[in-house]
Protein backbone atom coordinates (compact mmCIF):
# COMPACT_ATOMS: atom_id res chain seq x y z
CA UNK A 1 0.00 0.00 0.00
CA UNK A 2 1.43 3.37 -1.02
CA UNK A 3 0.98 6.61 0.89
CA UNK A 4 -2.60 7.92 0.78
CA UNK A 5 -3.18 10.32 -2.11
CA UNK A 6 -6.01 12.25 -0.39
CA UNK A 7 -8.06 11.71 -3.53
CA UNK A 8 -11.15 9.63 -4.16
CA UNK A 9 -11.94 7.82 -7.42
CA UNK A 10 -15.46 6.83 -8.46
CA UNK A 11 -15.67 3.66 -10.56
CA UNK A 12 -18.78 2.52 -12.44
CA UNK A 13 -18.63 -1.04 -13.85
CA UNK A 14 -20.93 -2.48 -16.49
CA UNK A 15 -23.13 -5.01 -14.61
CA UNK A 16 -21.98 -8.13 -16.48
CA UNK A 17 -19.66 -10.83 -15.12
CA UNK A 18 -16.86 -10.23 -17.63
CA UNK A 19 -16.88 -6.48 -16.96
CA UNK A 20 -17.35 -6.39 -13.17
CA UNK A 21 -14.23 -8.40 -12.31
CA UNK A 22 -11.72 -6.29 -14.32
CA UNK A 23 -13.20 -3.06 -12.93
CA UNK A 24 -12.89 -4.32 -9.35
CA UNK A 25 -9.34 -5.52 -10.05
CA UNK A 26 -8.53 -2.03 -11.38
CA UNK A 27 -10.09 -0.58 -8.22
CA UNK A 28 -7.81 -2.80 -6.11
CA UNK A 29 -4.78 -1.63 -8.09
CA UNK A 30 -5.62 2.05 -7.64
CA UNK A 31 -6.42 1.51 -3.96
CA UNK A 32 -2.94 0.00 -3.51
CA UNK A 33 -1.61 3.16 -5.14
CA UNK A 34 -3.15 5.24 -2.34
CA UNK A 35 -6.55 6.32 -3.71
CA UNK A 36 -9.85 5.97 -1.87
CA UNK A 37 -12.36 4.02 -3.95
CA UNK A 38 -16.11 4.49 -4.38
CA UNK A 39 -18.01 1.99 -6.53
CA UNK A 40 -21.35 2.91 -8.11
CA UNK A 41 -23.35 -0.11 -9.27
CA UNK A 42 -26.81 -0.81 -10.63
CA UNK A 43 -29.48 -2.82 -8.84
CA UNK A 44 -29.33 -5.20 -11.83
CA UNK A 45 -26.60 -7.75 -11.03
CA UNK A 46 -26.00 -5.83 -7.82
CA UNK A 47 -22.59 -6.17 -6.16
CA UNK A 48 -21.87 -7.51 -2.69
CA UNK A 49 -19.99 -4.81 -0.71
CA UNK A 50 -18.74 -7.36 1.84
CA UNK A 51 -16.30 -8.79 -0.74
CA UNK A 52 -14.44 -5.45 -0.79
CA UNK A 53 -14.77 -3.83 2.66
CA UNK A 54 -12.04 -1.31 1.79
CA UNK A 55 -14.33 0.31 -0.84
CA UNK A 56 -17.46 2.42 -0.46
CA UNK A 57 -20.44 1.18 -2.49
CA UNK A 58 -23.45 3.11 -3.78
CA UNK A 59 -26.34 1.43 -5.60
CA UNK A 60 -28.42 3.27 -8.20
CA UNK A 61 -31.80 2.20 -9.62
CA UNK A 62 -31.60 1.10 -13.25
CA UNK A 63 -35.32 1.11 -14.01
CA UNK A 64 -35.28 -2.31 -15.70
CA UNK A 65 -38.52 -4.27 -15.62
CA UNK A 66 -38.40 -7.97 -14.74
CA UNK A 67 -38.63 -8.97 -18.41
CA UNK A 68 -35.98 -6.43 -19.45
CA UNK A 69 -33.58 -7.64 -16.74
CA UNK A 70 -33.98 -11.25 -17.90
CA UNK A 71 -33.53 -10.58 -21.63
CA UNK A 72 -30.98 -12.68 -23.51
CA UNK A 73 -30.54 -9.85 -26.03
CA UNK A 74 -27.26 -8.30 -24.90
CA UNK A 75 -27.50 -5.28 -27.20
CA UNK A 76 -31.01 -4.50 -25.96
CA UNK A 77 -29.87 -4.79 -22.35
CA UNK A 78 -26.95 -2.40 -22.87
CA UNK A 79 -29.17 0.06 -24.77
CA UNK A 80 -31.71 0.03 -21.92
CA UNK A 81 -29.03 0.58 -19.27
CA UNK A 82 -27.57 3.48 -21.28
CA UNK A 83 -31.02 5.08 -21.51
CA UNK A 84 -32.37 4.45 -18.02
CA UNK A 85 -29.32 5.11 -15.83
CA UNK A 86 -28.70 8.71 -16.91
CA UNK A 87 -30.58 10.54 -14.17
CA UNK A 88 -29.86 8.04 -11.35
CA UNK A 89 -26.12 8.34 -12.07
CA UNK A 90 -26.29 12.13 -12.30
CA UNK A 91 -28.04 12.33 -8.91
CA UNK A 92 -25.59 9.89 -7.28
CA UNK A 93 -22.54 11.72 -8.63
CA UNK A 94 -23.94 15.12 -7.60
CA UNK A 95 -24.39 13.85 -4.08
CA UNK A 96 -20.87 12.38 -3.92
CA UNK A 97 -19.26 15.52 -5.35
CA UNK A 98 -20.98 17.75 -2.81
CA UNK A 99 -19.93 15.62 0.19
CA UNK A 100 -17.21 17.75 1.80
CA UNK A 101 -16.66 15.19 4.57
CA UNK A 102 -14.87 12.91 2.08
CA UNK A 103 -11.66 13.43 0.08
CA UNK A 104 -12.04 15.40 -3.16
CA UNK A 105 -13.10 13.34 -6.17
CA UNK A 106 -10.35 13.23 -8.79
CA UNK A 107 -12.34 11.56 -11.58
CA UNK A 108 -14.93 9.04 -12.70
CA UNK A 109 -13.72 5.79 -14.31
CA UNK A 110 -16.53 4.11 -16.21
CA UNK A 111 -16.76 1.09 -18.47
CA UNK A 112 -16.39 2.31 -22.05
CA UNK A 113 -19.73 0.62 -22.90
CA UNK A 114 -21.50 2.92 -20.42
CA UNK A 115 -21.64 5.43 -23.27
CA UNK A 116 -24.06 7.77 -21.48
CA UNK A 117 -21.50 8.60 -18.77
CA UNK A 118 -19.72 11.01 -21.11
CA UNK A 119 -22.62 13.49 -21.17
CA UNK A 120 -23.32 13.07 -17.43
CA UNK A 121 -19.69 13.67 -16.43
CA UNK A 122 -19.45 16.62 -18.82
CA UNK A 123 -22.56 18.23 -17.32
CA UNK A 124 -20.99 17.99 -13.84
CA UNK A 125 -17.54 19.11 -15.09
CA UNK A 126 -16.14 15.86 -13.73
CA UNK A 127 -13.09 14.37 -15.49
CA UNK A 128 -13.89 10.93 -16.90
CA UNK A 129 -11.60 8.09 -17.84
CA UNK A 130 -12.85 4.88 -19.44
CA UNK A 131 -11.87 1.25 -18.99
CA UNK A 132 -11.92 -1.04 -21.99
CA UNK A 133 -12.31 -4.50 -20.43
CA UNK A 134 -11.72 -6.15 -23.83
CA UNK A 135 -8.56 -6.24 -25.93
CA UNK A 136 -6.92 -3.42 -27.86
CA UNK A 137 -7.09 -5.26 -31.21
CA UNK A 138 -10.87 -5.61 -31.09
CA UNK A 139 -11.22 -1.99 -29.93
CA UNK A 140 -9.22 -0.84 -32.96
CA UNK A 141 -11.61 -2.78 -35.22
CA UNK A 142 -14.70 -1.33 -33.50
CA UNK A 143 -13.25 2.18 -33.92
CA UNK A 144 -12.78 1.48 -37.64
CA UNK A 145 -16.41 0.48 -38.33
CA UNK A 146 -17.03 3.63 -40.46
CA UNK A 147 -13.97 2.74 -42.58
CA UNK A 148 -15.04 -0.92 -42.82
CA UNK A 149 -18.47 0.19 -44.10
CA UNK A 150 -16.87 2.59 -46.56
CA UNK A 151 -14.59 -0.19 -47.89
CA UNK A 152 -17.54 -2.56 -48.34
CA UNK A 153 -16.66 -5.12 -45.66
CA UNK A 154 -19.83 -4.22 -43.77
CA UNK A 155 -22.56 -5.31 -43.90
CA UNK A 156 -21.11 -8.81 -44.21
CA UNK A 157 -21.91 -10.83 -47.32
CA UNK A 158 -22.01 -14.61 -46.82
CA UNK A 159 -20.11 -15.18 -50.08
CA UNK A 160 -17.10 -13.20 -48.81
CA UNK A 161 -16.58 -14.69 -45.33
CA UNK A 162 -13.12 -16.11 -46.05
CA UNK A 163 -11.75 -12.95 -47.68
CA UNK A 164 -9.04 -11.05 -45.76
CA UNK A 165 -9.65 -7.67 -44.16
CA UNK A 166 -6.51 -6.08 -45.60
CA UNK A 167 -6.57 -3.15 -43.14
CA UNK A 168 -6.47 -5.56 -40.18
CA UNK A 169 -4.32 -8.60 -40.97
CA UNK A 170 -4.77 -11.49 -40.34
CA UNK A 171 -8.53 -10.96 -39.83
CA UNK A 172 -10.98 -12.43 -42.30
CA UNK A 173 -14.40 -10.90 -42.94
CA UNK A 174 -15.97 -13.67 -40.82
CA UNK A 175 -13.83 -12.46 -37.86
CA UNK A 176 -15.35 -8.97 -37.73
CA UNK A 177 -16.86 -8.38 -34.26
CA UNK A 178 -20.59 -8.74 -34.85
CA UNK A 179 -23.45 -10.83 -33.45
CA UNK A 180 -24.63 -13.54 -35.87
CA UNK A 181 -22.71 -11.63 -38.57
CA UNK A 182 -25.28 -8.84 -38.41
CA UNK A 183 -25.17 -5.28 -37.07
CA UNK A 184 -28.52 -3.87 -35.97
CA UNK A 185 -29.05 -0.14 -35.64
CA UNK A 186 -28.78 -0.46 -31.84
CA UNK A 187 -25.51 -2.38 -32.20
CA UNK A 188 -24.05 0.24 -34.55
CA UNK A 189 -25.05 2.98 -32.10
CA UNK A 190 -23.36 1.12 -29.26
CA UNK A 191 -20.15 0.68 -31.26
CA UNK A 192 -20.17 4.37 -32.29
CA UNK A 193 -20.75 5.35 -28.65
CA UNK A 194 -17.85 3.16 -27.52
CA UNK A 195 -15.49 4.82 -30.00
CA UNK A 196 -16.72 8.40 -29.55
CA UNK A 197 -16.89 8.04 -25.76
CA UNK A 198 -13.26 6.98 -25.66
CA UNK A 199 -12.24 9.92 -27.87
CA UNK A 200 -14.05 12.33 -25.53
CA UNK A 201 -12.50 10.87 -22.37
CA UNK A 202 -9.53 12.06 -20.32
CA UNK A 203 -7.84 8.67 -20.64
CA UNK A 204 -8.32 5.14 -21.95
CA UNK A 205 -7.31 2.20 -19.73
CA UNK A 206 -6.72 -1.28 -21.17
CA UNK A 207 -6.44 -4.62 -19.39
CA UNK A 208 -3.66 -5.71 -21.75
CA UNK A 209 0.11 -5.38 -22.02
CA UNK A 210 2.42 -3.78 -24.53
CA UNK A 211 4.12 -6.93 -25.85
CA UNK A 212 0.81 -8.69 -26.49
CA UNK A 213 -0.93 -5.94 -28.50
CA UNK A 214 1.80 -3.48 -29.42
CA UNK A 215 0.57 -2.88 -32.98
CA UNK A 216 -3.08 -2.38 -31.98
CA UNK A 217 -2.12 0.00 -29.16
CA UNK A 218 0.01 2.03 -31.57
CA UNK A 219 -2.89 2.18 -34.05
CA UNK A 220 -5.28 3.43 -31.34
CA UNK A 221 -2.76 6.03 -30.12
CA UNK A 222 -2.43 7.32 -33.66
CA UNK A 223 -6.20 7.50 -34.24
CA UNK A 224 -7.04 9.22 -30.92
CA UNK A 225 -3.80 11.07 -30.28
CA UNK A 226 -5.47 13.57 -27.93
CA UNK A 227 -6.30 10.87 -25.34
CA UNK A 228 -3.58 9.20 -23.23
CA UNK A 229 -3.66 5.39 -23.29
CA UNK A 230 -2.71 3.19 -20.36
CA UNK A 231 -2.17 -0.54 -21.06
CA UNK A 232 -1.73 -1.74 -17.46
CA UNK A 233 -2.79 -5.38 -17.66
CA UNK A 234 -2.98 -8.13 -16.76
CA UNK A 235 -4.75 -6.64 -13.72
CA UNK A 236 -5.08 -9.90 -11.81
CA UNK A 237 -1.34 -10.66 -11.91
CA UNK A 238 -0.40 -7.62 -9.83
CA UNK A 239 -1.74 -9.32 -6.69
CA UNK A 240 -1.59 -13.11 -7.16
CA UNK A 241 -2.54 -13.76 -3.53
CA UNK A 242 -5.95 -12.25 -4.22
CA UNK A 243 -6.39 -13.82 -7.64
CA UNK A 244 -8.26 -16.83 -6.28
CA UNK A 245 -10.99 -14.73 -4.66
CA UNK A 246 -14.09 -14.07 -6.70
CA UNK A 247 -16.23 -10.99 -7.10
CA UNK A 248 -18.37 -12.80 -9.61
CA UNK A 249 -22.09 -13.24 -10.00
CA UNK A 250 -21.80 -17.05 -10.16
CA UNK A 251 -20.83 -19.34 -7.30
CA UNK A 252 -17.58 -21.23 -7.90
CA UNK A 253 -17.44 -24.99 -7.39
CA UNK A 254 -14.15 -25.71 -5.63
CA UNK A 255 -14.59 -29.49 -6.02
CA UNK A 256 -12.65 -29.34 -9.28
CA UNK A 257 -9.36 -28.51 -7.52
CA UNK A 258 -9.10 -31.81 -5.56
CA UNK A 259 -10.09 -33.62 -8.79
CA UNK A 260 -7.33 -31.82 -10.73
CA UNK A 261 -4.87 -32.82 -8.01
CA UNK A 262 -5.39 -36.47 -9.02
CA UNK A 263 -4.59 -35.89 -12.72
CA UNK A 264 -1.27 -36.14 -14.53
CA UNK A 265 0.61 -32.90 -15.40
CA UNK A 266 -0.67 -31.08 -18.52
CA UNK A 267 -3.19 -33.86 -19.26
CA UNK A 268 -6.53 -32.11 -18.61
CA UNK A 269 -8.60 -30.17 -21.15
CA UNK A 270 -10.40 -27.36 -19.32
CA UNK A 271 -13.63 -26.42 -21.13
CA UNK A 272 -15.55 -23.20 -20.40
CA UNK A 273 -17.44 -20.86 -22.71
CA UNK A 274 -17.95 -17.94 -20.35
CA UNK A 275 -20.92 -16.44 -18.59
CA UNK A 276 -23.06 -15.41 -21.58
CA UNK A 277 -22.71 -17.87 -24.48
CA UNK A 278 -25.49 -20.37 -25.15
CA UNK A 279 -25.53 -23.28 -27.61
CA UNK A 280 -28.07 -25.62 -29.18
CA UNK A 281 -28.68 -29.13 -27.89
CA UNK A 282 -27.14 -30.74 -30.99
CA UNK A 283 -23.88 -28.78 -30.46
CA UNK A 284 -23.86 -29.77 -26.80
CA UNK A 285 -24.03 -33.46 -27.72
CA UNK A 286 -21.16 -33.13 -30.21
CA UNK A 287 -19.01 -31.41 -27.57
CA UNK A 288 -19.84 -34.13 -25.03
CA UNK A 289 -18.93 -37.01 -27.33
CA UNK A 290 -15.92 -35.19 -28.78
CA UNK A 291 -14.52 -34.79 -25.27
CA UNK A 292 -15.31 -38.39 -24.34
CA UNK A 293 -13.83 -39.84 -27.55
CA UNK A 294 -10.58 -37.86 -27.19
CA UNK A 295 -9.68 -40.05 -24.21
CA UNK A 296 -8.18 -37.02 -22.47
CA UNK A 297 -9.33 -36.15 -18.94
CA UNK A 298 -11.45 -32.99 -18.98
CA UNK A 299 -12.97 -30.42 -16.64
CA UNK A 300 -16.14 -28.99 -18.20
CA UNK A 301 -18.10 -25.95 -17.03
CA UNK A 302 -21.79 -26.38 -17.88
CA UNK A 303 -23.51 -23.42 -16.28
CA UNK A 304 -27.32 -23.08 -16.03
CA UNK A 305 -28.64 -21.62 -19.29
CA UNK A 306 -25.63 -22.76 -21.35
CA UNK A 307 -27.82 -25.05 -23.45
CA UNK A 308 -31.08 -23.87 -25.03
CA UNK A 309 -33.51 -26.00 -23.03
CA UNK A 310 -32.02 -28.38 -20.47
CA UNK A 311 -28.56 -29.97 -20.26
CA UNK A 312 -29.28 -33.19 -22.17
CA UNK A 313 -26.33 -35.37 -21.20
CA UNK A 314 -26.55 -38.52 -23.33
CA UNK A 315 -27.85 -41.55 -21.47
CA UNK A 316 -24.99 -43.23 -19.62
CA UNK A 317 -22.51 -40.50 -20.69
CA UNK A 318 -21.22 -39.54 -17.24
CA UNK A 319 -20.98 -43.19 -16.13
CA UNK A 320 -18.99 -44.10 -19.26
CA UNK A 321 -16.24 -41.64 -18.33
CA UNK A 322 -15.12 -43.65 -15.29
CA UNK A 323 -14.02 -40.48 -13.53
CA UNK A 324 -12.09 -39.15 -16.54
CA UNK A 325 -14.39 -36.14 -16.74
CA UNK A 326 -15.45 -33.67 -14.05
CA UNK A 327 -18.45 -31.41 -14.68
CA UNK A 328 -19.26 -28.25 -12.67
CA UNK A 329 -21.64 -25.30 -13.06
CA UNK A 330 -18.86 -22.73 -12.56
CA UNK A 331 -15.15 -23.00 -11.81
CA UNK A 332 -12.49 -20.84 -10.09
CA UNK A 333 -10.95 -20.20 -13.48
CA UNK A 334 -7.70 -18.47 -12.50
CA UNK A 335 -6.90 -21.32 -10.09
CA UNK A 336 -7.79 -23.91 -12.71
CA UNK A 337 -5.62 -22.38 -15.44
CA UNK A 338 -2.69 -22.10 -13.01
CA UNK A 339 -3.01 -25.78 -12.02
CA UNK A 340 -0.16 -27.99 -13.32
CA UNK A 341 -2.65 -30.67 -14.48
CA UNK A 342 -4.25 -28.37 -17.08
CA UNK A 343 -2.80 -28.78 -20.57
CA UNK A 344 -5.32 -26.96 -22.77
CA UNK A 345 -8.21 -24.50 -22.50
CA UNK A 346 -11.18 -24.89 -24.83
CA UNK A 347 -12.59 -21.37 -24.71
CA UNK A 348 -15.04 -18.91 -26.25
CA UNK A 349 -12.18 -16.37 -26.24
CA UNK A 350 -13.80 -13.72 -24.14
CA UNK A 351 -10.98 -11.29 -23.33
CA UNK A 352 -10.67 -12.22 -19.64
CA UNK A 353 -10.40 -15.92 -20.50
CA UNK A 354 -7.94 -15.27 -23.34
CA UNK A 355 -5.71 -13.09 -21.17
CA UNK A 356 -5.82 -15.50 -18.22
CA UNK A 357 -4.83 -18.37 -20.53
CA UNK A 358 -1.94 -16.33 -21.95
CA UNK A 359 -0.76 -15.47 -18.43
CA UNK A 360 -0.59 -19.15 -17.42
CA UNK A 361 0.96 -20.41 -20.67
CA UNK A 362 -2.02 -22.67 -21.43
CA UNK A 363 -2.63 -23.35 -25.17
CA UNK A 364 -6.15 -22.71 -26.43
CA UNK A 365 -8.78 -24.42 -28.52
CA UNK A 366 -10.71 -21.43 -29.86
CA UNK A 367 -14.48 -21.45 -30.35
CA UNK A 368 -15.61 -17.80 -30.42
CA UNK A 369 -19.32 -17.02 -30.32
CA UNK A 370 -19.78 -13.32 -31.06
CA UNK A 371 -18.39 -9.75 -31.08
CA UNK A 372 -14.80 -9.28 -29.87
CA UNK A 373 -14.36 -13.02 -29.22
CA UNK A 374 -13.97 -13.50 -32.98
CA UNK A 375 -11.04 -11.08 -33.10
CA UNK A 376 -9.44 -12.51 -29.94
CA UNK A 377 -9.61 -16.05 -31.34
CA UNK A 378 -7.96 -15.06 -34.62
CA UNK A 379 -5.14 -13.36 -32.72
CA UNK A 380 -4.68 -16.41 -30.47
CA UNK A 381 -4.42 -18.79 -33.43
CA UNK A 382 -2.78 -16.68 -36.16
CA UNK A 383 -0.84 -13.83 -34.48
CA UNK A 384 0.39 -15.18 -31.14
CA UNK A 385 0.06 -18.76 -32.47
CA UNK A 386 -0.88 -20.16 -29.05
CA UNK A 387 -4.10 -21.90 -30.07
CA UNK A 388 -6.07 -23.82 -32.68
CA UNK A 389 -9.41 -22.68 -34.08
CA UNK A 390 -12.33 -25.07 -34.49
CA UNK A 391 -13.12 -23.74 -37.96
CA UNK A 392 -14.15 -26.90 -39.78
CA UNK A 393 -17.39 -27.59 -37.98
CA UNK A 394 -18.48 -28.80 -34.57
CA UNK A 395 -18.73 -32.50 -35.35
CA UNK A 396 -17.43 -34.80 -32.63
CA UNK A 397 -14.69 -36.28 -34.81
CA UNK A 398 -13.30 -32.77 -35.53
CA UNK A 399 -13.38 -31.96 -31.82
CA UNK A 400 -11.59 -35.21 -30.99
CA UNK A 401 -9.01 -34.55 -33.74
CA UNK A 402 -8.32 -30.99 -32.55
CA UNK A 403 -7.91 -32.04 -28.91
CA UNK A 404 -5.52 -34.82 -29.87
CA UNK A 405 -3.52 -32.49 -32.14
CA UNK A 406 -3.05 -29.97 -29.33
CA UNK A 407 -2.42 -32.47 -26.54
CA UNK A 408 -0.45 -35.25 -28.27
CA UNK A 409 1.05 -34.18 -31.61
CA UNK A 410 4.12 -32.22 -32.72
CA UNK A 411 2.09 -29.13 -33.70
CA UNK A 412 0.61 -29.04 -30.20
CA UNK A 413 4.08 -29.20 -28.69
CA UNK A 414 5.17 -26.19 -30.74
CA UNK A 415 2.06 -24.27 -29.71
CA UNK A 416 2.77 -25.12 -26.06
CA UNK A 417 6.34 -23.81 -26.38
CA UNK A 418 5.09 -20.50 -27.83
CA UNK A 419 2.46 -20.23 -25.08
CA UNK A 420 5.13 -20.62 -22.38
CA UNK A 421 7.32 -17.95 -24.03
CA UNK A 422 4.34 -15.56 -24.15
CA UNK A 423 3.63 -16.30 -20.48
CA UNK A 424 7.20 -15.21 -19.65
CA UNK A 425 6.57 -11.88 -21.41
CA UNK A 426 3.32 -11.46 -19.47
CA UNK A 427 5.13 -12.12 -16.19
CA UNK A 428 7.74 -9.44 -16.93
CA UNK A 429 5.34 -6.59 -17.73
CA UNK A 430 3.89 -6.15 -14.23
CA UNK A 431 7.25 -6.47 -12.42
CA UNK A 432 9.15 -3.34 -11.35
CA UNK A 433 10.29 -1.55 -14.53
CA UNK A 434 7.93 -3.59 -16.74
CA UNK A 435 5.74 -1.89 -19.34
CA UNK A 436 2.48 -2.27 -17.40
CA UNK A 437 4.09 -1.19 -14.15
CA UNK A 438 5.39 1.97 -15.82
CA UNK A 439 2.01 2.58 -17.47
CA UNK A 440 0.27 2.24 -14.10
CA UNK A 441 2.60 4.84 -12.61
CA UNK A 442 1.77 7.05 -15.58
CA UNK A 443 -1.95 6.59 -14.91
CA UNK A 444 -1.52 7.62 -11.26
CA UNK A 445 0.36 10.77 -12.27
CA UNK A 446 -2.27 11.54 -14.89
CA UNK A 447 -5.13 11.21 -12.40
CA UNK A 448 -3.32 13.47 -9.93
CA UNK A 449 -2.81 16.05 -12.70
CA UNK A 450 -6.61 16.34 -12.99
CA UNK A 451 -6.81 17.66 -9.40
CA UNK A 452 -7.03 21.45 -10.05
CA UNK A 453 -9.99 20.89 -12.36
CA UNK A 454 -11.83 19.03 -9.59
CA UNK A 455 -11.12 21.71 -7.00
CA UNK A 456 -12.52 24.42 -9.27
CA UNK A 457 -15.63 22.29 -9.75
CA UNK A 458 -16.11 21.88 -6.01
CA UNK A 459 -15.66 25.58 -5.25
CA UNK A 460 -18.60 26.60 -7.43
Amino acid sequence: MEQRKDRRLILFPLPLQGHINPMLELANLLHLKGFSITIIHTTFNSLNPSTHPHFTFHSIPDGLSESEASTKDLVLLLSLLNAKCVEPLRECLSSLLSDVSEEPVACLISDVLHVFTESVAHSLKLPRLVLRTGGAASFAVFAAFPLLREKGYLPIQESRLEEPVTEFPPLKIKDLPLINRCASEDYNQLVAGLSNGAKASCGLIFNTFEHLEQHALATISQKISNVPIFPIGPFHKFFPAASSSSSGLLSEDQSCIPWLNTQAPKSVVYVSFGSLAAIKEAQFLEIAWGLANSNQPFLWVVRPGFVHGSEPFPSGFVESLNGRGHIVQWAPQKQVLAHPAVGAFWTHNGWNSTLESVCEGVPMICMPCFTDQLVNARYASDVWKVGLQLEDGMERFMIEKTIRKLMLEKEGEEIRDRALKLMEKANLCFKQGGSSCQSLDGLVKHILSLEPFVFRTQSR
